[in-house]
């Protein structure tokens, strides 16, 4: 094999009216299509059970097709075994062999691809350059943190040099504060190495930081595809703001005013909405914690609260207010113009904050 810079192999993947279907009608993935381009990192997101897993193991050939075409740099790869694909995987268990030292574990594909043995050995020194951890390459598995367990996992995947990365639920045996170093680690090779990456994971914050786009499954199905922005900020349904982020979700009335707007009334708060597409009638206002105001002024011709919990967690303050249309969230940072719980507030809802959906 000619030796190239990691990342020059990287292909687009395609997924083409894609099925999996166990048994006679357990459907895990529903006829779905999409587009990962090539150095691009790209992450399934969802809760248990939605298919992200399920079809990142398609792309890795690891579970047939029942349905439709996969495509990785253009050469339909739905029938091919998981041999003959030029993928890699970072498992959610590292899959490291505990005998082996990290230099060995780092080798061992290499090996059985059929490289020299001088060739693997030079190219592991490389990817464990590459996640920083060359000078740990005489240790065990055993002798490592779970966070340097997880580097050499990815120094395996990369030395192979695949056209496409896959990780399932990479970080999730690290606590927190390790999870958001190692993934600003793997964000960091993605971005340098022009890797093309499928990433597996069902938090949210995990995704919208290390992603250039986000596909959002729901019950085997695309429910959104988007940049992490677009996702948050323009959610194209319940499902999606709720599961993206943060969210209050408010009931509402539509009420139509003119041929071009709306008045939209939740409890005593009244504003008015350019949106011809909504309907009259019942709905949901959406709205993210830390777009709602809170103020010491209470006018009864604004939606007014309790202060039922307030929570210093440092950098911000959280709030939950008791309402008539039920608790709304609020996060405001912790310096500015703090209130204390038990106090009558105006909740104010700037209108071009609100996403409103029809029931």
């Amino acid at each position: 094999m000619q030796k190239v810079a990691i990342g020059e192999n990287a292909a687009d993947v395609t997924f083409d009216g894609v099925s999996k279907i166990y048994g006679t009608n357990s459907i895990a993935v529903d006829n779905i299509s999409f587009n990962v381009k090539a150095g691009n990192l790209v992450t399934l997101l969802g809760p248990s059970g939605c298919g992200k897993t399920t079809t990142l193991r398609m792309i890795a050939g690891l579970e047939a097709v029942t349905k439709g075409k996969i495509f990785i740099g253009g050469e339909d790869v739905t029938d091919q075994p998981a041999s003959e694909r030029d993928v890699s995987m970072v498992f959610q268990s590292y899959a490291l062999f505990p005998h082996k030292t990290v230099f060995e574990n780092v080798c061992y594909g290499l090996v059985y691809s059929g490289f020299s043995k001088s060739n693997a050995e030079e190219k592991a020194n490389s990817g464990l350059d590459l996640v920083g951890l060359k000078q740990l390459k005489d240790r065990y598995p055993s002798e490592l943190s779970g966070g340097q367990q997880q580097r050499v996992a990815v120094a395996r995947a990369l030395v192979l040099e695949p056209q496409v990365l896959l990780f399932d639920e990479p970080l999730s045996n690290l606590d927190a504060k390790l999870r958001r170093s190692v993934r600003d680690e793997i964000r960091e090779l993605q971005t340098r190495l022009s890797l093309t990456v499928v990433y597996v994971t069902h938090d949210q914050e995990e995704a919208l930081a290390v992603s250039d786009e986000i596909i959002v499954m729901e019950t085997g199905t695309i429910a959104q595809t988007g940049n992490p922005r677009s996702l948050y900020e323009q959610p194209e349904s319940l499902f999606v703001a709720n599961f993206v982020g943060d969210t209050n979700i408010l009931p509402c009335i539509v009420e139509q005013k003119n041929p071009s707007s709306k008045i939209i009334k939740i409890a005593d708060f009244t504003t008015q909405c350019e949106n011809t597409d909504l309907k009259v009638g019942t709905g949901s206002a959406l709205i993210r914690p830390e777009h709602v105001n809170l103020n010491r002024n209470v006018s009864k011709t604004d939606l007014q609260g309790t202060i039922t919990k307030a929570t210093y967690v440092g950098s911000k303050m959280e709030y939950t207010v008791t309402t008539n249309v039920g608790n709304i969230f609020v996060i405001k940072n912790s310096n500015e113009n703090e209130f204390s719980e038990g106090q009558l507030v105006s909740i104010e809802l700037p209108t071009d904050k609100l996403r409103i959906f029809n029931k």
